[in-house]
């Protein structure tokens, strides 16, 4: 199989992405074709999320058919309604007596302020990104990345446009680490390479990628606050995603797969983790290839960093929001 440097190469998963006619809201779903094991490690402030208690240990669950990555905060999830139906249709998910229940875990970014309520994800539009799935993943400004930005300290004006990444790594042949994510920073983008800002806040002088922390620190204490106040765009931020592998893994294990590669959006987002960011990694094992834990997860946090690169060097410029995709 040729390597295409995304979450398909972990292999047994279809990726579906559907978005409002307006491209500014949408939802990406990541449908399993076997059972996968599922953990989750969420480090944001702010998160909006779903079925994530059961992803923990001892919790009976063990099993999930898909994620669902949004746009739309709290109200995107209704998008997850969607893919259940879907799944109930296919006979996917946790057996009952008269039927299944699919589990499907997801996540959600705030990206309102880029969008007319209108907009957001519902249940037909996470119907829609299901039946468009497939062995392929597409990037920049589809799916739970359509209303994606980035560096928002002062607002929209001088943020810039992100988007869904992907990136994965052979480890060794035959054993893949992957990643997904969608990329709505309150901060900047850098790549660890080198250490060089590559996108985030626009400066209002020159309108050039400028550092939020610096800015940040140059404001006073009392005046930040009430920038705070009055500038509300700039809570309208999280990174959430998705780091996958084909290794058979423990939920234990899994879990820890997520909280190693939240060090993938330390090393790419700056600042990270606020109190205005929610974000959250789904970590995904899909239990094909016998390998050591230790091995798998020391790559987690270098696949999420290059799927974050990606999401934001694939975006296209909307409108008023410039993208590096041009």
């Amino acid at each position: 199989m040729e390597n295409t440097n995304s979450l398909i190469d972990v292999g047994g998963i279809q990726v579906g992405h559907a978005q409002h006619t307006s491209g500014l809201s949408g939802c990406t779903v990541l449908l399993f074709e076997h059972p996968a094991i599922a953990g989750v490690d969420q480090r944001g402030g702010a998160p909006g999320t779903r079925e994530t208690d059961l992803l923990r240990p001892m919790h009976m669950v063990n099993y999930i058919d898909a994620i669902l990555l949004t746009g739309g905060s709290a109200y995107g999830l209704d998008a997850a309604s969607g893919v259940m139906r879907y799944l109930e249709e296919m006979g996917r998910g946790f057996p009952i007596e008269n039927g299944v229940v699919p589990i499907v875990p997801a996540a959600v970014i705030l990206d309102l302020g880029a969008a007319d309520p209108a907009t957001r994800p519902n249940a037909a539009m996470g119907y829609n990104a299901c039946l468009n799935a497939r062995h392929f993943c597409e990037v920049g400004n589809v799916g739970a990345g359509a209303g994606a930005t980035i560096g928002k300290l002062l607002g929209l004006e001088h943020a810039m446009k992100s988007g869904v990444g992907t990136a994965s790594m052979e480890i060794v042949p035959g054993l893949y680490i992957a990643a997904l994510m969608v990329v709505n920073a309150l901060g900047d983008i850098y790549d660890p390479a080198n250490g060089q800002q590559i996108a985030g806040l626009r400066s209002p002088e020159t309108g050039q990628p400028t550092s939020t922390l610096d800015f940040m620190q140059a404001l006073a204490r009392e005046e930040f606050a009430r920038h705070l106040e009055d500038n509300q765009t700039m809570g309208a931020n999280t990174v959430i995603g998705v780091v996958a592998t084909n290794a058979k893994l423990t939920k234990e294990e899994v879990n820890k797969l997520a909280q190693m590669a939240q060090d993938g959006i330390a090393m790419t987002v700056r600042p990270a983790h606020t109190m205005f960011d929610g974000d959250t990694i789904f970590g995904i094992s899909t239990r094909m290839v016998p390998a050591d834990f230790n091995l798998v997860g020391a790559y987690a946090a270098q696949v999420v960093a290059q799927a974050i690169l990606n999401a934001v060097r694939s975006a296209r410029t909307f409108g008023d929001l410039p993208g590096l995709a041009g």
